[in-house]
């Protein structure tokens, strides 16, 4: 266990360090006139310009601006706002918009992860009947149907019907995220309904299943010893990448509803060509998609305890 936490310690470490990389590489590749607003290149002159870039280390051999931009990250520097808070360190703007999108995100996961588990065992137990029709009907619906058609039925719906904020307020932020938050859970409850389904109908389908049958087991027995117990290994895997991910925020769903998070932050400083946010909320979200699976594995490990992370030939 040991060694492997070092070893996936190291490789998510260099590929994060790739990832920076290439983000580093391609911002650098962009007219420098992006550095500057709109005002400045009408206003400054050519020796203005470069003395600003010059200061900026914008004008230094690429290899010697990313040894300072590594640097920087061992430091856990990651400078300053240029465009989005010009002069504030970019850990505070991008706390600021974690905070937001970390509550909608393990609320919506609470949620779809509860409801979509139970839905998936109500259609086990009603396996081709009514309910597990209608539980099937959902997730293609929500499988087929585009976001954007989807998050629109809902925001008309909440709006009109149930009177619900259809845009997101700091004034009034608890009614004002239920959309994005019915809206973040829709696809993560189908998904885990989807997967919980099919687990327990492969569970069932298996030959010690017909043996605890033949011993006299219940089917309440069966169940909630093996069945389910068996099945929910495979999908506490996909918990944490999921948590992890939400807590990064949806681009999508956060710009629909125009919530302040982690989501819009990123678009906005690519527009705006603010370096530093770029870079750093690059990095933050390789960095969460990497931890997700890394604890996955574990937590896989930590419900099933026959399953083990290194070892001989076979094993993971």
């Amino acid at each position: 266990m040991f060694k492997y936490t070092i070893k996936r310690l190291l490789q998510s470490l260099v590929t994060v360090l790739i990832v920076g990389t290439i983000v580093f590489l391609l911002m650098r590749m962009l007219p420098t006139d992006y550095f500057f607003t709109e005002d400045q290149l009408m206003k400054l002159t050519e020796e203005q310009k470069n003395e600003q870039l010059l200061a900026a280390g914008l004008l230094d051999p690429i290899p010697e601006q990313l040894l300072h931009f590594y640097g920087q990250i061992v430091r856990f520097d990651f400078g300053k706002s240029r465009r989005i808070q010009s002069g504030v360190d970019v850990i505070k703007v991008i706390g600021s918009k974690f905070t937001v999108s970390m509550r909608l995100g393990v609320i919506s996961l609470v949620i779809s992860l509860i409801t979509g588990v139970i839905l998936g065992i109500i259609q086990t137990l009603n396996k081709d009947r009514l309910l597990d029709h209608v539980g099937t009907a959902y997730t293609i619906f929500v499988n087929a149907v585009p976001s954007l058609v989807s998050y629109s039925l809902v925001l008309v719906f909440g709006s009109r019907v149930l009177g619900l904020p259809s845009m997101y307020s700091t004034r009034n932020p608890s009614q004002s995220s239920i959309l994005p938050i019915v809206c973040l859970a829709l696809a993560s409850i189908a998904s885990y309904a989807l997967w919980t389904r099919r687990y327990m109908v492969d569970e069932l389908n298996k030959d010690y299943i017909r043996l605890a049958r033949v011993k006299g087991l219940s089917s309440r027995e069966i169940m909630t010893r093996h069945v389910f117990k068996n099945a929910f290994v495979p999908l506490v895997q996909y918990i944490p990448a999921s948590f992890l991910y939400t807590i990064g925020g949806s681009l999508l769903v956060e710009r629909f509803f125009s919530v302040p998070g982690m989501g819009p932050l990123l678009t906005d400083s690519i527009q705006r060509y603010d370096t530093n946010v770029v870079q750093t909320l690059t990095i933050i979200y390789a960095a969460l998609g990497i931890l997700g699976v890394f604890l996955g594995d574990v937590l896989m490990m930590i419900v099933d305890p026959r399953i083990k992370l290194t070892g001989k030939e076979g094993t993971r």
